[in-house]
Parts: structure tokens; sequence; C-alpha cells
């Protein structure tokens, strides 16, 4: 199977390529029951191992160039399929869907687990992924933000932001041509509330989830000083008037504090000395959520409030 399989181009085969290097359709049922392949569309199949090996965007990734090959007309890879493709975060994003835009400004016809877009495509917009014509970041980031909600789009602007995959200026100079476009109507939004300083999927949940409840608005990675002016600690959010700090604990930021020699364990006990050596220094109060306070937001907003001390703000709409 591989030997013949090896001289095809690409990841993802058609059935029409393995025919003609020799296989029936009984024989790709058979492949396909046995694990040996895997279909990731009608007509399209990539290896079972490499599949089943793969994680939720590397298999959005076949699909996306299953997609692609299997188009009768130029497409570019876009939208939510093009965020796997920039190694951004897919939270909060439906990747039972491929998505391309058409340059040529058409609509396709509508098929099973592909959403073809129509759009204007600018100098600059289409770069060169895998061997595939993909969306730019900046494309991408505001492109995300017509079809996946608010908080899901700022946790991919924010980390493209943080990783310097594009900036703001880009980004809203990229938008200011598509305002006319009624699916942009959350773009604005997200684009004032972005901010590269956010570091992680939970950090820009969490400040989402601020805004939301009308809490005001934390400094993200605020660094702390002495009276001498050297750092002791970058707080994940704070609200230094308010003599307020607060930490999303999420396993990822023990796993990237983790020093040679030490297990988690050894890292959340050293986390939490941290946490002693800051209040003793300063006096402040510090708040720690978790993935499952992100669950229940309300509560959560509820208690930061509460240990803030102030009144619930009422936040612009989010559309």
């Amino acid at each position: 199977m591989n030997e013949i399989l090896a001289p095809l181009d690409g990841s993802v085969w058609l059935r029409s390529e393995l025919i003609d290097a020799g296989h029936s359709d009984r024989d790709l049922a058979r492949l396909v029951r046995a694990g040996v392949l895997r279909r990731v569309r009608r007509g399209a199949y990539v290896d079972g191992t490499t599949y089943d090996a793969a994680d939720a965007d590397s298999r959005h990734r076949l699909l996306a160039r299953a997609v692609a090959k299997q188009a009768k007309t130029r497409v570019i890879i876009s939208h939510v399929s093009a965020v796997p493709f920039h190694e951004g975060p897919t939270w909060g994003m439906s990747l039972d869907l491929g998505h391309v835009t058409r340059p040529d400004g058409r609509a396709g016809r509508s098929e099973a687990g592909v959403r073809q877009h129509q759009g204007v495509v600018l100098e600059g917009d289409v770069v060169v992924r895998q061997g595939l014509e993909v969306m730019s970041a900046t494309r991408t980031a505001l492109d995300v933000t017509t079809c996946a909600s608010a908080e899901a789009s700022l946790v991919l602007v924010n980390d493209f932001l943080h990783r310097r995959l594009t900036t703001l200026h880009d980004l809203q100079s990229r938008y200011a041509s598509m305002k006319n476009d009624p699916h942009t109507l959350k773009t604005d939004l997200v684009l004032r509330l972005a901010d590269s300083r956010s570091e992680s999927v939970g950090e820009s949940r969490t400040f989402f989830m601020c805004y939301r409840g009308g809490v005001p608005a934390p400094i993200p990675q605020y660094e702390l000083r002495d009276d001498h002016g050297d750092l002791i600690a970058r707080l994940d959010f704070a609200w230094p008037k308010l003599r307020v700090w607060l930490e999303f604990d999420g396993r990822e930021k023990y796993l990237k504090h983790v020093r040679d020699g030490e297990s988690v364990v050894d890292a959340v006990i050293r986390e939490k000395q941290r946490e002693s050596m800051i209040a003793e220094l300063t006096g402040w109060t510090c708040i720690r959520i978790t993935w499952a306070d992100l669950q229940r937001p309300d509560a959560t907003v509820a208690r930061i409030l509460a240990v803030l001390g102030v009144a619930p703000r009422v936040p612009s709409a989010t559309r």
C-alpha cells in the first residue's frame, strides 16, 4: 500500500488517485475498515496511522487540504480552517466544516462539510502554508470574527498579536475596507478589547469574562516593582488602585514553568510561595481562578467584584 501511495502528491489522496494507482472501491472500503486509511470526507483519504495520532487541529488541516484538493476552481483556505495553518488556538470554534473563500467572487454550490465564502481578496491577504494558499494571519483574524463568537475571536486575535503574526494597526487598516460587510458586527468590539499582552487562551477568556460581567478592566501582565524600580513579579492581571491582583491557574501555566528535575507539584508549591511573598510585600489580595471558574462566569464575576469592593459596570453590547 505505502509503495503504491508514495509517488502521490500530498498527505490527502483522492479516490480518483487511488483508483489510478490500482485500487478498487472494494479495496478502499477494506482499507478503511482495517484502519489503514481514514476517510476525511467523501472521496478523500489519509493515512490511518497519521490521522489517529493527530489532534483536532491537525485533523482539521487534513480536512481543509481535502476540500482545497477537491475544489473545481481556485479556493483559498480561510476563516476557521486557516487558524490551524497559523498554529492559532481554535478554542470555541467548530471544526466540523472546511472553510474556503473563492477569489472570483462567486457563490459556490452547497456541499456537505464545506462552507464557501465570497469575499474581496486584496494584495497581502494570501500566504502559502504547507503548499496551500491560506489567508494571512491578519485576514484570518478578521474573518473569524464573522463566524465565531466574540470571545473565541478575541482569544485568536490576542494570540496572533502576542506572537506578532499581525499588529493592531494592520488589523484596523484591513478592517476599514470590510466595515460595510454585515457579518463584521462583532469585529469592532473584538478589536477594541484586543491586547497583545494576553499570553494564553485562559487569560483572554478571563479578560472577556470581566468585560461581560462589568468588572473594571484589569491591567494584563502587570509588572510589580519595588522602590528601586526592580521587578518583583509579573502578575496576570492587576487592579493597582484597588490593591488586588488575579492569577489564572491553567495546567499549561505550571507545565511551562516546571524547572529541570521538578514535578508539577513542585511548580505549584513554588507558585503558592510566590503568592505569599507578593502579598507580604504589597498587602494586596490575590484572586485565583481556574478553567472551572470560567464555566460559571456569573458566580466568578460576583466573587471578583466582592474582592474588589465595587459595583458592576454596564458593558457595551457584544452583539
